[in-house]
């Protein structure tokens, strides 16, 4: 079976047993899930997207919230990494393919180290969880009680960090106040959500990094373009936000810039609802889609395009417009094959996205921002809604469920999966065609 196909098969069964497990009336608080509510809730969970068409807080129980927390660590650190710690924890070989398959799955060159790459990444999402959870518990822990403080802390602090944006706040009896927005609560919020959005090789490049050690040229551009990404979105929002009429026009410039940095870090990948989107400046909206189109980076919790397909794009558009020949960056020349799957992922992407728009359109009551704004938050696993989630009839329900599938994987591991390919050694004679 091909590795591609092996990730599908597995998120797939995947999400049959967290269906089968939210299914159960105990994961209910009053009464049980229906089977289109637990697959819609598995899918979102597994595809560390958000979209629900339930309120967690509201409508699970104490151990539906345990279920749904474990289905979101699992779907952030891959089932691929889950199985291989599975097989080291019982003393089994992992074989050849499990290496070439996780290998593929954490965006890997190489299958040397893996093992104890794996370990690592064990090691290093629990660190980040924990202490993650730690600043949130000692940020609640004064107004809420320091033991719910403490399962609320650790409960969020993964769901940012899997870039999943579940919350147990929103319409919450237990929460009146509804989601936490003090500064502190929003900072520690968007750096767990950049630290799982960066991606797993480079996380494991920048802990191991010395001084005077120079830094991978996927870590470069990856960086690089996040930065550029997340000051970029933070002006853009600042300034949408500052137009009349829109949602946080009323408030003092300060707190319209925290909120345009949380919105622009959180947007690619991990989409957490502080207020109703719905009434949000249109310049926003377009700022947000975009964001969320190219997503998070390549093996980390988050879907889209992914940063390093936009990078390789953008410096093929600057070698052509300078006339040259090859993609260059910095010192070093990009592989034609890059430049190739770079392309067609982009081209995937937007077709994709454009037919999932058009059947919402066409079979939901929904406008055209709000099935483009639902069509790419689900395919880039964001979880930014602007309201039509809720309104999703059964097909409508299946439909964006689909997407969140194939942009959890990535659209080009999807149609490689169901395409039968074959190399070809035959070359055929070159011919120009009129391009521009």
């Amino acid at each position: 079976m091909k590795p591609a196909l092996r990730l599908v098969v597995g998120l797939a069964l995947l999400v049959l047993a967290g269906t089968l497990l939210l299914r159960v009336p105990a994961c209910g608080r009053n009464q049980a899930l229906t089977w289109a509510q637990a697959f819609f809730t598995a899918v979102s969970a597994l595809a560390t997207t958000g979209l629900s068409v339930i309120t967690p807080g509201k409508d699970l129980s104490l151990t539906g919230q345990w279920v749904l927390l474990l289905l979101m660590q699992v779907g952030g650190v891959g089932y691929m990494v889950l199985s291989v710690v599975v097989f080291l924890l019982l003393g089994r070989d992992v074989t050849f393919q499990d290496r070439v398959t996780l290998r593929d799955s954490l965006g890997l060159i190489s299958t040397s180290s893996l093992l104890h790459l794996v370990r690592l990444v064990v090691a290093g999402v629990v660190l980040i969880e924990v202490t993650g959870g730690l600043a949130l518990w000692l940020l609640w822990g004064p107004a809420m009680g320091w033991k719910q403080a403490a399962y609320l802390g650790l409960w969020h602090s993964v769901s940012a960090f899997c870039n999943a944006s579940f919350d147990l706040f929103s319409g919450s009896p237990d929460a009146p106040a509804g989601f936490p927005q003090d500064a502190g609560t929003l900072l520690v919020l968007s750096s767990m959500v950049a630290l799982g959005s960066i991606g797993i090789p480079v996380l494991s490049e920048l802990v191991r990094w010395r001084p005077g050690k120079r830094l991978s040229l996927h870590t470069r551009l990856t960086l690089i373009t996040v930065g550029v990404l997340l000051l970029g979105g933070t002006v853009l929002l600042f300034v949408g936000f500052s137009q009349t009429g829109d949602l946080f026009a009323d408030q003092p410039w300060p707190r319209r810039l925290l909120m345009a940095w949380f919105h622009s870090s959180t947007a690619r990948t991990s989409g957490f609802v502080l207020e109703d989107l719905s009434h949000m400046h249109a310049g926003n909206v377009l700022v947000l889609s975009c964001l969320m189109f190219v997503g998070g980076s390549p093996a980390s919790m988050g879907g889209g395009i992914t940063t390093s397909t936009v990078a390789v794009l953008l410096l093929a558009v600057q070698a052509q417009v300078r006339g040259r020949g090859r993609v260059r960056a910095g010192a070093r020349e990009l592989a034609t094959e890059t430049v190739t799957k770079a392309s067609a992922i982009f081209v995937l992407a937007l077709v994709f996205c454009g037919v999932v728009s058009w059947l919402l359109l066409i079979t939901q009551p929904a406008t055209l921002p709000e099935a483009i704004f639902e069509t790419v938050s689900a395919f880039s696993t964001c979880g930014f809604t602007l309201g039509l989630t809720t309104r999703l009839d059964l097909f409508g329900q299946f439909l964006v469920a689909a997407t969140m599938f194939c942009g959890r994987l990535g659209v080009l591991t999807v149609v490689v999966a169901m395409t039968r390919t074959s190399t070809s050694l035959v070359r055929y004679p070159e011919e120009k065609i009129l391009i521009g």
